[in-house]
């Protein structure tokens, strides 16, 4: 752990990161939850405002090469102010505008936003090293409070009447409370090693170190790609394939949901014991294969049920976040680089995963929609036993490099 912070100013700091993926959470889905509403707001049928969250996509793949260079060069905090900023426009402005290209450009505000929130989060909890690493995990139990806060706030309001541009308010609230938490926040200073310094700590030839760099960049897809791919199908899957009833259908959802949370705490709390990154990375992979085998297999509800737990708890639990900290420690001195590198092959799994299943569906069947994502779950295991094979050795360390052993 950076020694340069003190106790007080790392949890500061940490709690002003984890108020902006809230926000985030919240930026995910407000579109969605308010669609009605935008749609008399702005005159236009719900299929044309749903075109609206395109825009997100489109503003967060070419910005996380942006900020990554950004958060590299000027550091982690200027990232974050800015991306603060982004979805600062984003939320004011959907209160206020009734122009579909207004609320598009928006949109895109809000993707950049997410990426600038990743270029500086991500690479933070890196440099601050130690157990502090861990914390990355926990991004994801911030993203899923905001989703889970809001559709009860959309729903009281709609109960009583009242404005739907207040929901967005929640998240223009937040945002100016956390840029006056933020003013005045130190961020751990960036380390810089030569390359020599860096190759002798890691103790890898350069044969390796691409084949791992691969490995883990393409992990940033199917990490993405198997939870996508899970949530749009399953319902619809258990109740034409499985025969299980709308109730039973949603409870798998449900029980997935219940346990990507429980995965964060799992997760954190073995990273915190310093448990080996490769091993917990691998673990999860293997029962996220197994278990949506499980959940594509059988007939009975209950069965369903806990497999989909164990499916959300090690495939939605952080392991995208744990594959993302293993990759940084590769480029300690490109931190920013690498997580827009990791992240936009995941927005890729965003855009391409609904083409994929759709066309499954269409040409196919139901069934081969959600069990191709049996294949994307086999593959990423592959990649993250290749990363390990790569990386299983004996090394020194210069800055933070974690133990695959």
């Amino acid at each position: 752990m950076d020694q340069t912070l003190s106790a007080n100013m790392q949890r500061r700091l940490s709690l002003s990161l984890y108020i902006n993926y809230i926000v985030h959470g919240i930026g995910l889905i407000i579109i969605a939850q308010n669609m009605q509403a935008l749609s008399a707001s702005w005159h236009a049928p719900v299929a044309t405002v749903s075109l609206v969250l395109s825009g997100v996509g489109l503003g967060r793949f070419p910005a996380y090469f942006l900020f990554g260079f950004i958060a590299d060069r000027y550091g982690r905090k200027v990232c974050i102010n800015v991306g603060m900023v982004l979805y600062l426009a984003f939320f004011a402005g959907m209160m206020i505008t009734h122009s579909l290209p207004v609320a598009y450009a928006l949109a895109m505000c809000a993707g950049a936003a997410n990426s600038a929130f990743d270029a500086g989060s991500y690479t933070t909890f890196a440099d601050l090293g130690g157990k502090a690493k861990a914390s990355n995990v926990l991004i994801k139990a911030a993203m899923s409070l905001g989703e889970f806060i809001l559709p009860i706030f959309v729903a009281y309001s709609e109960g009583i009447g009242a404005w739907y541009g207040w929901s967005f308010a929640i998240g223009a609230a937040l945002l100016v409370i956390n840029l006056i938490l933020v003013a005045p926040l130190k961020f751990p200073a960036i380390q810089h090693h030569t390359e020599a310094e860096v190759e002798k700590a890691q103790g890898l030839s350069k044969t390796k170190r691409w084949i791992a760099t691969i490995a883990l960049a393409m992990y940033g897809y199917t990490s993405m790609g198997l939870m996508i791919w899970f949530t749009q199908w399953i319902s619809l899957y258990a109740t034409k394939v499985l025969h299980f009833s709308n109730m039973n259908a949603h409870l798998l959802l449900s029980s997935y949901s219940i346990g990507s949370i429980s995965g964060v705490l799992v997760i954190f709390m073995l990273l915190r014991k310093e448990a080996p990154e490769g091993i917990v990375l691998l673990s999860l992979n293997l029962f996220g294969l197994l278990s949506l085998a499980a959940v594509c297999m059988v007939h009975t509800p209950l069965v369903g049920m806990v497999a989909a737990f164990v499916f959300g708890l090690s495939a939605a639990g952080g392991g995208m976040q744990v594959g993302l900290t293993m990759f940084l420690t590769l480029y300690p001195n490109i931190k920013g680089m690498i997580t827009g590198i990791f992240m936009n092959f995941g927005s890729l799994a965003t855009f391409s995963v609904p083409l994929i299943t759709g066309w499954l569906s269409a040409h196919l069947s139901l069934a081969a929609a959600l069990r191709g994502d049996l294949a994307v779950a086999a593959f990423g295991l592959g990649l993250v036993i290749v990363a390990r094979i790569c990386l299983h050795q004996p090394k020194a360390s210069v800055q933070e490099v974690p133990s695959w052993q």
